[in-house]
């Protein structure tokens, strides 16, 4: 039978798809909508299963608020351009507000959940179909602060929200935006894990050994050198962006504060980026659209 325009038209503005996936899934199926509509659906799945190997280490860091309650979520893609689009960034939008609304134990409970009449994996793979990149929702945390939040975005690629006790709105702004530069680690010493702290002891013990001093001053030495190494991946003992004069801790005693804690994500942190020829890469996208 033929396919209308109008009909195109209707499968498309439903679905996301592409027009000729539309036109092809309504003469699979001779017309029937709910059953081009499947079909789109099945071959989403499909293209995000086959997509799934390929590195995305672009994206952006979504954050939402609510009641009291927010929520930070990286979701990925495979290029800056998808990126920016705006269907991408709505998507990791609705996860961040899904995570802060529902509070999902795990990633499987998170795209499990329902956004708009379906489940955030389907439109996840809908997405991909639509968009032919591989997307994936990395991580989330959700955070109940014990004082007041304070939230900082930078370019959408780096989320922080430090929960600070004491100050205020300025300070709290400030802090976030201490931590989005200069990525400590833990909020104070006392927070670090003791077999860290064993193993860079253990290292500056041998690395000092070889120094020929009495061992009371290689252990001066060790001690100290461990100090520094500590202040350098805790907020508390780093020096304040915005005055070398102050280290955080000093900062936040003379306003009488205190951070419970932290979160900073930041895009593909972590994530190994392949080396690719652009060319192969074009090409290759080509061949799948053909």
């Amino acid at each position: 039978m033929a396919i209308t325009a109008a009909q195109v038209k209707a499968l498309r503005e439903s679905t996301g798809a592409g027009m000729m996936d539309c036109k092809r899934a309504l003469t699979e199926t001779n017309g029937d909508a709910e059953a081009a509509r499947n079909l789109l659906r099945k071959k989403g799945a499909a293209a995000a299963e086959k997509k799934a190997s390929r590195a995305a280490a672009e994206g952006v860091i979504a954050v939402a608020e609510s009641s009291g309650a927010i929520a930070v979520a990286e979701v990925n893609c495979e290029t800056d351009f998808v990126a920016r689009r705006e269907d991408f960034r709505k998507y990791a939008a609705s996860v961040a507000q899904t995570v802060v609304d529902q509070a999902p134990a795990s990633l499987e409970d998170l795209l499990a959940l329902d956004v708009d009449g379906q489940s955030l994996e389907q439109t996840r793979q809908d997405a991909v179909a639509r968009i032919g990149e591989n997307i994936s929702v990395r991580r989330f945390e959700r955070i109940q602060a014990q004082g007041e939040a304070s939230v900082y975005v930078h370019n959408n690629r780096i989320g922080v929200v430090v929960d600070l006790e004491g100050g205020d709105a300025e300070l709290g702004k400030n802090i976030a935006m201490h931590v989005a530069a200069m990525r400590p680690q833990h909020v104070s010493p006392d927070d670090v894990p003791a077999d860290v702290v064993e193993r860079e002891r253990t290292f500056l013990s041998d690395q000092a050994a070889d120094s020929g001093k009495p061992p009371e001053i290689v252990a001066r030495m060790v001690e100290g050198r461990l100090r520094k190494f500590l202040d350098g991946i805790c907020l508390t003992g780093q020096i304040f962006v915005r005055d070398s004069k102050l280290t955080v801790g000093k900062l936040l005693t003379s306003r009488k504060a205190r951070v419970h804690g932290f979160v900073r994500f930041e895009v593909g942190e972590g994530i190994e980026r392949p080396v690719s020829d652009l060319a192969e890469e074009v090409e290759a996208q080509l061949r799948e659209h053909r």
